[in-house]
């Protein structure tokens, strides 16, 4: 490792590089408007829900500022992080390449590893400032007379960091491997575009298309904007991001045969493959969201802490079926966060389901526990968990939990436009100039 006087001398030439980056401003100026577009049009339709101008009385003692407000809010990031973001971590990587500035580093006795380290780290500090948009939006609900849970914006927060993460990984992967800036940002694009492609896939033939969905950039990004944390998603993005990372360190070594540098990023993904299988085995998992919409009432989930057994559950029912991506989401995956065995497997004939209605046995939920089978063909939380108590042999538990009443407000988003569109880009571009001049 370099001593601390190189890591710090580092560490303050990339600040200075990012900061020197017009891309990296106009990064921070889009922020704003586009967080503030987000925020806004979320406000607006929570309002209407709530029973702003007499509209749909009452509807609003369901809603939850997460899913109401937060979610779309912070969507912003998610944008961000796949289509702006990349810019500023090739322009970051690639400018030495460019300018002749990386010979010059390898002279010195530093590890190129520690060189992208020290990028990725101010990069994501740079992101870390971004996220400064949606936050202002916290302040501005509250004063309005909102309500805010802060292990809901914990949960964001560190969704969209990992979120930065992985595109700071890719980005600087495509940098390195490319001889042009022009080049890694169609590579990087390329590879955001494959995620897409493999959620496409996994809707429509499930099997190992839909195991490898679930980790994608958008599917573990919709889990933190619900308040999930799970430890196995955190550890696939973080090995996946790190992956990026040692790859541009690899390739950065311009005076190494490409052979060899070839080798080494082989080397380097099967370790990462193995790393993420072994991570999506891990099962802790948390639920941030105030109104406890991942997991089952407190009082059930102790009565299924009782179920030793392995569940085995055979649902009949196609990819693209409205009934699987419900249970997958809703009732499936609580149960996978209670029971410590569960064993769910899909069957189906075709991808759709649509010629499959008619045949004996389709639209079934078999379950199976300690020898003691069961047939439903309820798709619902309620159904779910009617059919595992019946087999289980467990009586429900009498007094059920508190509903959560959600929290209404019928706020038009006074102020907001002045502040995401004229005091927030206002504000980088002075922050722009000033230090520009300073340098100067």
């Amino acid at each position: 490792m370099p001593s601390r006087s190189a890591w710090s001398w580092l560490l303050e030439k990339e600040v200075r590089e990012l900061t020197a980056a017009r891309s990296f401003w106009i990064f921070l100026a889009v922020m704003g408007p586009l967080v503030g577009f987000c925020f806004t049009g979320a406000v607006r339709s929570y309002a209407d829900v709530s029973g702003l101008g007499g509209t749909a009385g009452g509807v609003g003692e369901a809603m939850a500022p997460l899913v109401g407000v937060w979610a779309p809010t912070f969507s912003a990031c998610e944008l961000a992080a796949a289509f702006l973001f990349p810019f500023v971590v090739i322009r970051l990587v690639s400018r030495d390449r460019i300018t002749g500035a990386l010979k010059l580093e390898l002279q010195h006795p530093m590890p190129a590893l520690a060189r992208v380290a020290a990028k990725a780290v101010v990069l994501l500090g740079g992101f870390s400032v971004a996220l400064l948009a949606p936050a202002a939006a916290v302040p501005l609900w509250l004063a309005w007379g909102g309500s805010v849970s802060g292990p809901e914006i914990f949960a964001l927060l560190v969704g969209h960091l990992l979120n930065a993460g992985l595109a700071v990984g890719l980005a600087a992967a495509a940098a390195s491997v490319a001889e042009h800036p022009a080049t890694a940002a169609i590579l990087t694009l390329g590879v955001t575009v494959g995620t897409w492609v493999v959620q496409f896939a996994a809707a429509v033939h499930g099997g190992p298309w839909e195991a490898a969905a679930r980790y994608t950039p958008a599917a573990m990004v919709a889990e933190f904007q619900h308040g999930l944390v799970r430890l196995r998603v955190v550890l696939v993005a973080l090995v996946l991001a790190a992956l990026g990372v040692v790859l541009a360190a690899v390739w950065m070594r311009i005076g190494v045969a490409w052979k060899r540098r070839a080798v080494e990023s082989a080397a380097a993904a099967c370790a990462a493959a193995a790393l993420v299988l072994a991570a999506t085995r891990a099962r802790a998992s948390w639920d941030l969201s105030e109104n406890r919409a991942n997991s089952w009432p407190r009082a059930d989930e102790a009565a299924l802490r009782q179920i030793p057994e392995t569940l085995r559950i055979e649902a009949h029912l196609a990819p693209e079926d409205p009934r699987r991506s419900d249970l997958e989401r809703g009732a499936f995956a609580r149960l996978e966060r209670v029971l410590p065995r569960l064993d769910v497997r899909w069957v189906s004939a075709t991808s759709t389901g649509l010629f499959e209605q008619t045949a004996d046995g389709y639209g079934e939920i078999r379950y199976e526990l300690d020898g003691r089978r069961l047939t439903s063909r309820s798709s619902t939380p309620e159904g779910v968990l009617e059919a595992v108590y019946e087999l289980a042999r467990i009586a429900p538990p009498a007094v059920p939990d508190q509903p959560f009443r959600g929290h209404p407000l019928a706020t038009a988003p006074v102020g907001a436009g002045w502040i995401f569109f004229g005091v927030w880009p206002a504000a980088v571009g002075s922050l722009a100039l000033a230090t520009t001049r300073r340098r100067r």
